[in-house]
């Protein structure tokens, strides 16, 4: 049901009574509050201005394009209300770019030179992250006029010796607008407490290593070698990152350097299709596991349906995942974003013990014209609820945003 703002002829409430009202919104709502008159609008702008001020848990939506609505529209699905907003974003075109991880309210975006960018849907803002040839896998080839017109990619070759390295090196020469669909694999936003901003990690290349930048750095840092990494999550300074063996390593980002250590080797019973880990609000670390089907459609194509999702507790002191048969109150989102796991009494308009999914590109395949698995799957008996069926064919893939009036002040420096 739409909720919709209604203003009669009386006197306008005092600024700081607005604000106080204005903070117990959810974003949408509070969009569509500051349109109805310039006293409202001015509530509205200050909290954009002092994003501090604003501290509402936001509930998460889906993110999706539609190519009726042009090269450089989103939309927005609340599921707190049950409604879309249409949205109009900053070049390059969201259409063209590829979403490689979303949280705290950003999207990580491919662009069709294979750059990344950080992209906040609510406030419009965008920033570039270091370009692509900063990491060390990637050189730039030039044309004659001196413009990069392809990449060289260098990265560790397949074969591993008796120690699980890799053994010398491959190298492959792409398009400006290919190189991603090789390279990125997936993206992490964490904030960072020692300079108020953010730590981007990504995980890329056939290998699956770890490069990390601090929104404003001018170069990927390439943390020590590893490789198969699958997900990973910062707490208490130091980044987890989970291979699809159960190696769990850690990188302590906070220093000079940064060394790796390794907390547990492979892990029993550990799960290595269509794994995500999360943290839980008690400081737990869960590992999901999503089966998906393949099931073929009436016109010759195919789309992967997700059937089931198990749950397990990592015990990193046993080394082992004690199975877990519920989540009770909580609710979980999962996909190309950052997993979430929420308290589903703080979000009334959320189903308790549920799980709220969209594509995950290790679960399904990348062909633009592919059905999209979206949905929500009780885990008391496994039933599934479709959430928007006609996105079947959207382009980027949708993807759960949590909505955020947060800014960054950033300029590039060198590390």
């Amino acid at each position: 049901m739409e909720t919709e703002i209604m203003v009669r002829d009386s006197p306008e409430m005092p600024q700081d009574v607005l604000l106080d009202i204005f903070t117990l919104l959810e974003i949408p709502d509070l969009m569509r509050a500051g349109s109805v008159c310039s006293s409202w609008r001015s509530a509205y702008i200050t909290l954009c201005s002092q994003p501090e001020l604003y501290k509402r848990p936001q509930t998460p939506c889906l993110f999706y394009t539609s190519e009726s609505a042009g090269e450089n529209a989103a939309c927005l699905y609340s599921l707190a209300e049950k409604r879309v907003y249409s949205l109009t974003l900053p070049d390059p075109p969201i259409r063209s770019r590829y979403l490689i991880g979303s949280s705290h309210g950003w999207l990580v975006t491919a662009d069709e030179r294979s750059e990344l960018h950080l992209v906040n849907l609510i406030t419009g803002q965008q920033i570039a992250l270091p370009s692509v040839i900063t990491n060390e896998s990637v050189k730039p080839i030039f044309d004659d006029a001196g413009t990069i017109n392809q990449y060289e990619l260098s990265e560790p070759a397949h074969d591993i010796d008796s120690d699980f390295q890799y053994i010398g090196h491959y190298e492959s020469i792409h398009a400006l607008d290919k190189l991603r669909d090789f390279f990125y694999f997936k993206t992490f936003i964490f904030p960072d407490p020692s300079t108020g901003s953010y730590i981007v990690v990504l995980i890329h290349g056939e290998s699956l290593q770890i490069s990390f930048a601090r929104v404003g750095d001018c170069r990927w840092t390439l943390l020590p070698p590893g490789w198969d990494y699958q997900q990973c999550i910062y707490m208490d300074g130091l980044l987890y990152a989970f291979t699809r063996f159960g190696r769990v390593d850690t990188f302590d980002l906070t220093g000079p350097t940064f060394t790796m250590n390794t907390i547990t080797d492979d892990m029993k019973n550990y799960i290595r299709v269509c794994m995500y880990v999360v943290q839980a609000p008690c400081g737990n670390l869960l590992q999901v596991r999503r089966d998906c089907d393949v099931i073929d459609t009436d016109d010759n194509e195919f789309r992967r349906e997700t059937q089931k999702i198990s749950l397990y507790k990592v015990d990193l002191a046993a080394k082992e995942l004690v199975e877990m048969k519920d989540l009770h109150d909580q609710v979980l989102f999962l996909g190309y974003n950052q997993s979430q796991y929420l308290n589903a009494k703080e979000f009334p308009q959320l189903k308790p013990n549920c799980v709220y999914f969209t594509d995950d590109e290790s679960c399904a395949s990348d062909y633009k014209n592919n059905c999209r698995d979206i949905g929500v799957l009780n885990l008391e008996n496994d039933t599934r609820e479709e959430i928007l069926p006609q996105l079947w064919c959207s382009w980027p893939s949708p993807i759960w945003v949590t909505p955020s009036l947060a800014r960054m002040n950033w300029s590039c420096t060198d590390t």
